[in-house]
């Protein structure tokens, strides 16, 4: 994917006008412009300052806040605010609540309280957004819509609710047509599981010990379909009155839901960036490398995401969120250091990022979020993180990111998550680690810019070479472009190890000529195996029948790495020292 050097970075900023006098949206508004932040986004949680009761609405304080804004030249992102249904959308839906693992009704009192499956909920986001629409869908200053806010936050993809088991009867009726199939494909004459009809089935949780992994592996598929269905009914809506860019904010390491399939209804991604947060909330890494890293947030960590986001969007992605300093959600919550905020957002345009927006514009003085920082503190005056933020807005004028194309690839496959997730045979093992410890590498290598790809890819095109981990059963579209490749493909662990029912193939894993894997051993932290070469295997380790040319052992004689013509397989899962090895042998026979 060759990144646009076309366009001119810009920055942005999230405003809520309605958490401020009225008095203050033109100073706002003027200080934004002077700063040097042409975007600014607006709406997303103002549901009930719109419509306190239903069907009573008070637009009006937004039409002024938006020709406040506009006024200053401001371009505007609008935002549907349905991830938070005001008080009376409760009273009068009381089944719209997701419910969570343990049968518990999660309730009002913060946001993204909905179940994606609820349909009464479903047709309020329609009439809404409609509303709004109507309203605002031509205004010359609105230059983009998002759709809702952060899906999948806070563990609110998956809802276990009787609403969401009756979409998922409904959903296994249409793929599977007869309870006979479905029962010869999800293999439950193990334990006697049979069903004679499809309102028989339940939820995936609250059973004895583990569900089927065919059954634990639908509900997952059909949990993302119920969002992308919820995201495209209101980006349907929007297209009838408007002609502008429609974009979702995605979030950090949140893969219950497909965000390739999402995007296919929207013209930009974009990703909400909270390094320090996410490094203190959702790293692999130990407490000494979080204690390291505390004041930067895992590089590496950042750079995926981008780049991933950049392949969601097809080419074009913004990051909506950028911390400008403290957060309030993480377990511990450190400021950046000097120059971090600046070097953050740097590293967002040299992947191609067009839109850089911090959040927020002043920090709130209540509230959840009262000790997450600003651009400007409480009493309007800049915080350090605004200062950067306006000094880098004067740097932006001649700025030119260093956008450089992409000479390797990595299939990402969102349903490779859930399947592993599903059904992980070592507690260590995940899915987006393993994708994350090869990106690295990668970076270690010298890539500094990698393209991601989906598991629908048909064609590799001119990649030096394309790497394939974990990646749960083959698609005919990635067969095809495997064979159409000429670059290096390097493939595994556990790569093909199910069809698409769960099932180990008849043939064995992992579906390519000449190899098999015939058993799996998986390593405790403290039984790593060494390597010939150097380096070790960790928590996943295959053995394999093959007459591909070996070229890697454990020090106990095991094939480790395995080749032929042009692909390369891993039985195992390297650690670092292993991963720099082979990444260097590799890159050095290019």
């Amino acid at each position: 994917m060759k990144l646009d050097m076309k366009l001119k970075p810009e920055l942005g900023v999230c405003y809520y006008p309605e958490h401020w006098p009225e008095d203050i949206w033109a100073d706002d508004a003027r200080r934004m412009v002077e700063m040097g932040l042409p975007w600014v986004r607006v709406g997303e949680f103002a549901w009930s300052r719109l419509e306190a009761e239903p069907n009573q609405f008070t637009f009006e304080w937004l039409d002024r806040a938006i020709e406040t804004l506009a006024n200053t030249g401001l371009k505007i992102v609008m935002c549907t605010p349905t991830a938070t249904p005001p008080r009376w959308m409760v009273d009068k839906y009381p089944d719209m609540l997701a419910w969570d693992a343990e049968g518990r009704p999660r309730g009002f009192g913060s946001r993204r309280h909905y179940d994606f499956s609820h349909e009464g909920y479903r047709a309020e986001c329609v009439r809404i957004a409609r509303i709004l629409g109507e309203r605002y869908g031509a205004h010359p200053s609105i230059k983009a819509w998002q759709i809702d806010n952060e899906y999948g936050c806070h563990d609110t993809t998956i809802s276990y609710s009787p609403v969401a088991k009756q979409a998922f009867q409904k959903w296994l009726f249409e793929k599977y047509k007869t309870i006979d199939d479905l029962n010869s494909r999800w293999g439950t004459v193990f334990w006697s599981m049979e069903y004679s009809r499809f309102d028989q089935i339940e939820c995936p949780n609250l059973t004895v010990t583990e569900p089927m992994p065919a059954h634990a592996m639908d509900f997952r598929r059909f949990a993302s379909d119920q969002v992308v269905s919820f995201n495209k009914l209101q980006s349907d809506v929007l297209r009838d009155h408007t002609k502008v860019d429609l974009l979702h904010n995605y979030m950090g390491r949140v893969t219950e839901f497909d965000h390739f399939a999402v995007g296919e209804d929207l013209d930009i991604a974009t990703w909400d960036s909270y390094p320090l947060g996410f490094l203190e909330d959702r790293s692999d890494h130990d407490a000494d490398y979080r204690a390291k890293y505390s004041r930067e947030g895992d590089a590496d960590f950042q750079a995926l995401h981008h780049d991933l986001y950049r392949a969601v969007g097809k080419g074009r992605w913004w990051v909506l969120e950028q911390q400008p300093g403290p957060v309030n959600w993480a377990p511990h919550n450190p400021s950046p250091k000097a120059g971090q905020v600046r070097q953050w957002t740097l590293d967002a345009f040299d992947h191609g990022a067009e839109v850089v927006a911090y959040f927020r514009w002043r920090q709130l003085p209540f509230g959840p979020e009262q000790m997450h920082a600003g651009l400007l503190r409480c009493d309007g005056e800049l915080s350090e993180g605004g200062k950067e933020v306006m000094a880098l807005a004067r740097e932006l004028e001649s700025y030119v990111p260093n956008k450089a194309r992409a000479t390797v690839a990595i299939v990402f496959d969102y349903a490779s998550q859930w399947a592993w997730e599903v059904q992980p045979q070592d507690q260590n093992f995940n899915y987006f680690r393993l994708i994350l410890d090869v990106y690295t590498g990668l970076r270690r290598s010298g890539h500094d810019v990698i393209d991601i790809l989906p598991s629908t890819s048909e064609d590799f095109g001119d990649y030096d070479a394309v790497f394939i981990p974990g990646l749960f059963t083959w698609t005919d579209a990635l067969r095809g472009a495997i064979e159409r490749f000429n670059g290096q493909l390097i493939i595994g662990p556990r790569t093909g190890s199910r069809n698409e029912d769960f099932h180990i193939p008849q043939t064995l894993p992992p579906g390519l000529d000449g190899l098999k894997v015939t058993a799996v051993d998986t390593l405790r932290p403290d039984t790593p195996l060494s390597l010939k070469d150097g380096g070790h295997l960790q928590i996943w380790r295959e053995d394999i029948e093959t007459n591909w040319t070996v070229i890697d052992k454990t020090t106990g004689g095991k094939p480790a790495r395995v080749t032929s013509e042009n692909m390369t397989y891993w039985a195992g899962w390297p650690d670092a020292e292993a991963l720099d090895i082979w990444l260097s042998q590799m890159l050095s026979n290019r």
